[in-house]
């Protein structure tokens, strides 16, 4: 690791460890908002294909695919996203080409990276791909993978992903225990790839990132510019402070976050927010989040569990709220978002959805994450069937949610501005979509950076409303 440290030291980073935390990186100078604190290229990654949707496994595109003709696995966008996998492509495909049509359904995305990864270990150690400093197979061996906290029937699957792994690699000294090991270390430590409005495109095993650890109100966000992480500050970050990303969604209760944090990352989190647990403005946070609204409209108290448990309490005006109430609009609620789930027709999808917003707004409070995630849906759908006006509507109504429940400078915070630009430019709202689309470049120029294909696309969005609306002011005044 040595190597390592002095590698990070010229872009003010260092490594230390921690009795409870293990490996952690630390700023070694002062780190401002916006500021790129650490960037890696993937030691390796996969585009998520499936049968129904396939990418470039260069740079995870889906225009213009022809698939590897020799494995009929693998897709390209062309003959330079080609070359840049070669190397390591090469053997991939004479070792997928071997098997059977039915075996190569199993090669799963996760399965593929076990199999790059001792392949790329292969052309490390006999030079045919470099090694570097924040490069090399040490760093995959040093990740913390958790065996020992996993349930036997994790490891069973383990065990059997590992002989699937096994018999595609057909390498001597070929270690099964160590294969299922590196499974666990990939569900803890490996990455889904995102675009810059955070939609999945791959999976990549990022093992200097990866040293960074969590905390629910980090200091730092990760970003993909293509297959690129990057992690840049949102707050300022002094010198020997630790640097956090988030591993996890944000708004949710702190016993939702812990409970998604061990089963996926198998440890319990102490970071700030969490050691509030139990105290009045974590148990207050939790029951708007994740609770019901007080049966007064006028009202905007919370609800907590009379003693008796017979109801719910209003700790703003003491109403109290029948438990039987509660539970048979949750049935009819949970009776039609299985409905909406299985539908394949989307304009009956939208009437169902709609149908789970109002009674959702009967009983749940108006900044529930619940009726929030609802509202997204809704969203999607009136987007996809090109309702922009009632797009609009919706989409006017999560964002004070979100700039309740997500840190100032958070990325779904300023994508959701920027969708409300769009649907208000799209509509005439020219100025209101100014406003919009402000808020969205002062938060995304310090999440995204601003020279990204995606920060220029919306600078210059921004920069064609304001012309815009200078072109309508001065038709009025010369009318």
């Amino acid at each position: 690791m040595e190597e390592l440290q002095a590698s990070l030291q010229p872009r003010g980073l260092t490594l230390s460890t921690f009795h409870d935390k293990g490996r952690s990186l630390l700023a070694a100078r002062d780190f401002y908002p916006g500021e790129v604190i650490i960037s890696q290229e993937p030691y390796l990654c996969v585009p998520n294909n499936s049968l129904t949707e396939s990418r470039c496994d260069g740079c995870f595109s889906k225009s213009n695919l022809k698939k590897c003709s020799a494995c009929h696995v693998v897709w390209y966008c062309g003959s330079s996203c080609q070359k840049l996998e070669w190397k390591l492509h090469r053997l991939e495909c004479q070792l997928l080409a071997k098997l059977d049509k039915e075996r190569r359904k199993s090669v799963t995305p996760t399965i593929r990276m076990m199999v790059k990864l001792y392949l790329r270990r292969k052309l490390q150690n006999g030079n045919v791909i470099p090694v570097t400093a924040m490069d090399n197979y040490n760093f995959v061996e040093a990740l913390v993978s958790h065996m020992s906290d996993i349930d036997e029937k994790q490891l069973l699957l383990y065990a059997q992903m590992a002989n699937l792994v096994n018999l595609i690699l057909q390498l001597p000294n070929n270690d099964i225990k160590e294969i299922a090991e590196n499974f666990s270390k990939f569900a803890c430590n490996a990455h889904t790839i995102c675009d810059s409005e955070l939609r999945p495109l791959g999976t990549g095993l990022y093992p200097v990132i990866s040293i960074i650890n969590h905390s629910c109100l980090p200091n730092a966000v990760l970003i993909f510019e293509g297959r690129l992480a990057v992690v840049r500050a949102v707050q300022h970050i002094p010198k020997d402070s630790e640097v956090s990303i988030s591993y996890v969604e944000t708004a949710a209760s702190t016993i939702t976050r812990q409970k998604t944090l061990k089963e996926q990352y198998l440890f319990t989190c102490t970071c700030v927010r969490c050691n509030k647990l139990g105290q009045y403005g974590d148990i207050q946070e939790s029951a708007i989040l994740e609770g019901c609204r007080c049966r007064d409209n006028g009202c905007s108290g919370f609800l907590l569990r009379e003693s008796d448990e017979k109801g719910f309490v209003c700790q703003q005006c003491g109403l109290i709220r029948n438990k039987e109430e509660i539970r048979k609009i949750a049935s009819d609620i949970k009776a039609l978002s299985d409905k909406a789930s299985s539908s394949g027709n989307l304009q009956e999808a939208i009437v169902l959805y709609k149908n789970i917003e109002k009674l959702q707004k009967e009983v749940y409070h108006p900044f529930s994450i619940i009726l929030l995630r609802t509202r997204e849906k809704l969203l999607e759908i009136l987007m996809q069937l090109e309702e922009w006006k009632e797009a609009l509507t919706i989409c006017r109504l999560t964002i004070p949610v979100y700039e309740r429940f997500y840190p100032g400078f958070h990325p779904l915070l300023g994508l959701q501005y920027y969708s409300c630009g769009k649907l208000e430019w799209l509509l005439g709202e020219t100025d209101d979509a100014i406003k919009s689309f402000t808020k969205a470049v002062d938060i995304l120029r310090i999440t995204h950076g601003t020279s990204t294909p995606f920060m220029k696309e919306l600078l210059m969005k921004l920069e064609e409303a304001r012309a815009e609306a200078l072109f309508k002011l001065s038709s009025r005044e010369d009318s």
